[in-house]
């Protein structure tokens, strides 16, 4: 099962990882990733997070970087569930899972999966702060996660 979903609504994370596995006796590990909304970001208070997209073209990125996960390892199963919209601290803004028969294919793409997510998907985040509002600018650590992908 591959499956990628852009939201406005909160997701369940029992609930996901239950379907990712469902009457799956290959699985053997699942592996998931959730983020969340910091209340403080770049040593500022975050009262609120607005997640913008471009609806079609967001999921058919998510949908390469799955297929890509899915080409490196023998997963059973890739789920990508990424929120939309406006988010207080705590929320959930991503759920990224991974099913395999065994534990470190799925770390690994599911590894893979997120870091690919941070810097290719076509999201923009603006943050509500004390001094206003500002636009979430790419983060240096979010490309060296992903350079370790490189093919050599």
């Amino acid at each position: 099962m591959k499956q990628v979903r852009v939201q406005q609504g909160d997701f369940d994370l029992s609930t996901e990882v239950a379907r990712l596995r469902a009457d799956d006796p290959r699985v053997g590990a699942v592996v998931s990733f959730v983020g969340a909304v910091r209340d403080m970001n770049d040593g500022a208070s975050v009262a609120e997070m607005e997640l913008e997209h471009y609806p079609g073209m967001t999921e058919q990125s998510l949908v390469r970087i799955v297929d890509q996960a899915c080409a490196r390892w023998p997963l059973s199963g890739a789920l990508v569930i990424h929120r939309v919209g406006p988010l207080l601290p705590m929320e959930q803004i991503v759920l990224v899972a991974c099913s395999a028969a065994h534990r470190g294919e799925a770390f690994a793409a599911c590894e893979f999966i997120i870091d690919y997510l941070k810097t290719d998907a076509p999201f923009w985040k603006k943050e509500q702060t004390p001094d206003g509002a500002r636009w979430v600018d790419a983060r240096v650590t979010d490309d060296a996660a992903m350079a370790k992908w490189a093919s050599p």
